[in-house]
């Protein structure tokens, strides 16, 4: 069979939220497979009737992506042409596919994206945040200390630094931000595309503040959108500033305890960096 009688890998994005938002060419791709590989059956079952497609279906997802590679690769050299889809938004982005891709493009099998809605981008280009580099991390690790360490090397980083959340976790994950980034900037966008879509805009601390005020605010899936740190310059001259305070406080009495928790309020960060920063500086004095 010659190449041009191959079947074609599309990779399809289709909506996060708005169903409006699902491209003309991907609905006639859908509509001309022979089969759609989707992350839950279910999930794009209501997409395609939505469509009036019936369509065979097959699932994909991290838990049996590598086993279904052969299988896939089978039905694409007898020529049918497959629809790879995610739940909502673009597959591979935090969504699985990655595995089907790679093999399938190291075995020369052709593959067409077909582009659309992706949280990330949709998020970004309406945040306010610099757009010219930005850094995307996918979901944080679920465990505090795991996480807590992640951001930690990340916190240097110029970047726009983009995060995916769920409702479950956005509290603890904010306060770990507040911890780690102190007061820096940060955009919050939930529910894209559907009826109760919200950007949030503020430092981590005030951000949980309104959540604890507002539960609806934790519901829905979540983009975090946190500003890059200052460049190298900028951080030197305010570390002197942040020195020059707890100096002063310290000549006039205060003590590490209370200085570190002075610090902590007018610049953010945590009070037990500031107290271990306080006590280095009166210990060298």
């Amino acid at each position: 069979m010659s190449d041009n009688q191959l079947g074609t890998l599309y990779v399809v994005a289709t909506p996060i939220g708005n169903l409006e938002d699902l491209s003309p060419r991907a609905a006639r791709v859908l509509g001309e497979v022979a089969l759609v590989a989707a992350e839950d059956t279910r999930h794009t079952a209501r997409l395609l009737q939505h469509l009036g497609l019936t369509v065979s279906m097959l699932s994909l997802h991290e838990h049996n992506e590598a086993a279904r590679v052969e299988q896939l690769d089978e039905r694409l050299a007898r020529g049918e042409s497959i629809a790879l889809v995610s739940d909502a938004g673009t597959p591979l982005i935090s969504d699985p596919g990655f595995v089907l891709v790679r093999e399938l493009r190291a075995r020369g099998r052709r593959i067409v994206p077909v582009p659309g809605a992706c949280a990330l981008v949709a998020a970004l280009c309406a945040a306010g945040l610099p757009t010219d580099r930005f850094l995307f991390q996918g979901f944080l690790p679920a465990k505090g200390g795991a996480r807590r360490q992640r951001l930690e090397g990340l916190a240097a980083r110029e970047e726009t630094l983009i995060f995916y959340e769920s409702p479950h976790r956005i509290r603890e994950t904010l306060a770990d931000i507040a911890t780690v980034c102190g007061n820096r900037r940060l955009v919050l966008a939930r529910e894209l595309t559907k009826s109760f879509e919200t950007f949030l805009d503020g430092s981590a601390a005030e951000l949980l503040a309104c959540m604890e005020a507002d539960p609806n605010q934790a519901r829905g899936e979540f983009v975090i959108m946190l500003a890059g740190a200052e460049a190298r310059e900028s951080v030197d001259a305010a570390s002197l500033e942040a020195d020059a305070l707890l100096a002063a406080l310290l000549a006039e009495g205060v003590g590490v305890k209370q200085a570190a928790a002075v610090a902590a309020r007018l610049l953010g960060g945590a009070k037990k960096a500031w107290y271990e920063r306080t006590q280095a500086l009166k210990e060298a004095r």
